[in-house]
């Protein structure tokens, strides 16, 4: 199974491909998909649009998994990366991907065994889980492996969108 992890942004929205083949990780590719501020929205919408249609073709998915909106504080940020969700959401269903959703508390409890698990314990499992060297710089990218991983760990148990 070919999983593209991603966590959604509207300024970098982390990706990751991972095989995942006789309970075995391997990374296939990781990285982000940046947009300026200062530009105006829909073009950066455009971008998230058109980088992830270019990676579902080149490395051809069998299913994506996306982390579910959080919450916090600033009511503006969360309604841009649900746009910006959409969009990633739009872009799987036009490609013919199976999607599926999973909240951080899930993501944490699949790769660490602990739903409160710190972003540290995180990093460290995902590491030896994909039996890298290092991880990226950005967590974005960090945190769409661990997504990835969330899915291959519990993709017969969860419900195509």
């Amino acid at each position: 199974m070919r999983i593209l992890g991603i966590d959604p942004g509207f300024a970098i929205t982390g990706y990751s491909i991972i095989d995942y083949i006789g309970n075995k990780f391997k990374l296939i590719t990781s990285g982000a998909i940046t947009t300026k501020a200062g530009v105006s929205f829909p073009l950066r919408l455009e971008k998230i649009y058109t980088d992830l249609n270019e990676i579902i073709k080149e490395y051809k998915p069998d299913s994506m998994s996306i982390e579910e909106l959080f919450f916090n504080n600033n009511a503006k940020t969360a309604i841009n990366v649900a746009q910006a969700r959409g969009v990633i959401l739009v872009t799987a269903r036009i490609n013919g991907l199976a999607t599926y959703e999973y909240t951080p508390l899930q993501v944490k409890q699949a790769v660490v065994g602990y739903g409160r698990a710190d972003k540290i314990q995180v990093q460290r499992m995902v590491k030896m889980i994909l039996n890298t060297e290092k991880l990226p710089k950005l967590d974005d990218i960090t945190d769409s492996m661990a997504i990835g991983i969330c899915h291959a760990h519990s993709a017969k148990f969860s419900e195509r969108l």
